[in-house]
């Protein structure tokens, strides 16, 4: 599942450009003499930020299971972001629009300030509360993440993740007009399509089919089977 996580980085990123973009602009006209040092650090931050949100969300997800309820959990997570995929747009607008706007108004006023004072701290600053900023995809990987069902498969997913956003920031950062509007609209038009692959193939994950990699037999957690053999082994003492 991992190459989806990339993927999904990878064509989400154009969406995040219109938010993303202004920020990775101003940072492109910092401290030229460390240009493309400056740009991996404040990409490297940004995907810090996310690979730690997959480990917390992966941590609730290993919980979850540990509850015996982990094939219910991916079905869940996949019907989820099927019908989230049309309505990304909407929970960034929401959030902006609740009372969760105070938070961002303040994160974004820090960003500003991290991105004026330059340097390679900065940069890397910045990025890192850069990954805190609304967005759908981000959303949406994060409820994978969630049906990955423990912590380390959690911050791995989001870290690939991450690194599928680069190569866009990235190209966007040495140049504004490397992308223009027409391939950006249709790149984004296949979005929905994407995500709404993703959630059927969590599903399909999640029925325990016994088909390797596809849709293999979720058996408990590694640590609550432990706990059952040794209670079994104890018992037979």
């Amino acid at each position: 599942m991992l190459w989806t996580a990339f993927l999904w980085g990878f064509l989400g990123s154009f969406h995040c450009i219109g938010m993303c973009g202004p920020i990775a602009l101003a940072l492109a006209g910092k401290d030229r003499n460390k240009y493309l040092l400056n740009k991996l650090l404040y990409n490297s931050g940004r995907t810090l930020t996310y690979t730690v949100l997959g480990g917390l969300v992966g941590m609730l997800g290993f919980s979850l299971a540990m509850a015996g309820i982990q094939q219910w959990l991916s079905i869940l997570m996949g019907a989820v972001i099927i019908s989230m995929a049309f309505f990304y747009r909407k929970s960034e607008k929401w959030i902006a629009g609740s009372g969760l706007s105070i938070v961002l108004i303040r994160l974004k006023s820090k960003l500003g300030r991290s991105i004026k004072r330059g340097g390679p701290k900065a940069f890397f600053f910045s990025g890192l509360l850069n990954g805190l900023l609304p967005c759908g995809m981000v959303y949406m990987a994060l409820l994978a993440s969630l049906a990955m069902q423990g912590p380390v498969s959690g911050m791995v997913y989001m870290l690939f993740f991450g690194l599928g956003t680069i190569p866009v920031m990235i190209l966007l950062m040495l140049s504004k007009n490397i992308f223009p509007l027409g391939f950006r609209l249709k790149m984004n038009r296949l979005l929905p399509y994407f995500a709404m692959f993703i959630g059927v193939l969590f599903v399909i994950r999640g029925m325990g089919w016994g088909i390797p990699f596809l849709s293999p037999t979720l058996g408990l957690p590694t640590t609550q089977a432990t706990e059952m053999v040794d209670g079994n082994i104890t018992h037979c003492d």
